[in-house]
């Protein structure tokens, strides 16, 4: 969290000439995916499976009603349909990747798919700090801070930086929350990739195409794979320590270079609209998260 606030702060005050962009793109996004990668190690699908079926329909859930809300919300604000797209995706699946993913399929403009992930990226930072003193302040055990985090925070690597306060069982259901939240971005894409075709029948959509770019990337497919693993025997107890430790090392560095590409005035240049509409969107994420964890008897 220190090295997200840092450089976020540094950003912010000063602009990086373009000799550093490649340094900093690269801890954002391939130190990130090799920090998901080796917490896969760490990860024992055991964790979720006590909570059953009830979670993970609990999950599907939490997706689908802020999906409608957050698109509902942003209509009601008069912002445009596509951007209400992406704003409600964005929120309700995994922020950046999310409106990235979305983005081809609706043919939305460059500069609308920048305002949504502007105000975004600010927000997802916070609710990685807000969370863990929110998770205590509400006396949440370390299995419901967990399913908190993976239902609210945006990306893989900040529900690692968001859990890790609480303790080792909430990273790993949380992680375990989140990537369950990633796999709905192939059926929602599908669905948007499906509803475009019929409303542009001139230009025929190549949903088929589109939905199978969309679904799970590389680097998720290899957590799971040793996460796998890691459930059914195959990496011993004495690799889960250095594989835990590296993971650990690399978020870091990737949650600095992350904070490095988020400069505090796109927030204001997002527009008043989107803004208040991702916001309210988040915090009805939030309620529905706690319901849902209320429900289940978690904490």
């Amino acid at each position: 969290m220190l090295a997200i606030i840092i450089g976020t702060l540094l950003r912010t005050a000063w602009r990086p000439s373009c000799t550093f962009a490649p340094g900093i793109h690269f801890a954002a996004k391939t130190l990130l995916e090799a920090a998901v990668v080796m917490m896969g190690a760490t990860v024992s699908f055991d964790t979720v499976a006590a909570a059953g079926t009830r979670l993970l329909l609990g999950i599907a859930a939490t997706v689908f009603a802020t999906l409608g809300v957050s698109f509902a919300l942003a209509r009601a604000l008069r912002l445009p349909m596509k951007t209400a797209l992406l704003v409600a995706c964005g929120n309700s699946i995994c922020g950046n990747s999310a409106i990235a993913a979305v983005a081809p399929v609706i043919d939305a403009d460059s500069d609308v798919v920048a305002t949504a992930i502007a105000f975004t990226a600010v927000l997802g930072i916070a609710v990685v700090l807000v969370l863990p003193p929110l998770a205590h302040l509400l006396q949440l055990d370390a299995t419901a801070s967990g399913v908190l985090a993976g239902l609210t925070v945006y990306a893989v690597p900040q529900v690692f930086a968001a859990a890790s306060p609480m303790g080792l069982a909430a990273v790993q259901m949380g992680t375990v929350v989140k990537l369950v939240r990633v796999l709905m971005l192939g059926p929602v894409v599908t669905l948007l990739s499906v509803l475009k075709a019929g409303w542009d029948r001139t230009q025929p959509t190549p949903w088929r195409a589109r939905a199978k770019a969309a679904l799970l990337p590389g680097f998720i497919v290899l957590f799971l794979a040793l996460a796998a693993a890691r459930s059914l025997g195959f990496i011993s107890e004495s690799a889960v320590q250095p594989a835990r430790e590296i993971s650990n090392m690399l978020t870091i560095l990737s949650m600095a270079g992350l904070g490095l590409e988020v400069d505090l005035r796109h927030v204001t240049a997002a527009g008043a609209r989107v803004s208040l509409a991702v916001t309210l969107s988040l915090l009805f994420l939030g309620a529905f998260s706690m319901a849902l964890i209320r429900i289940l008897g978690l904490g």
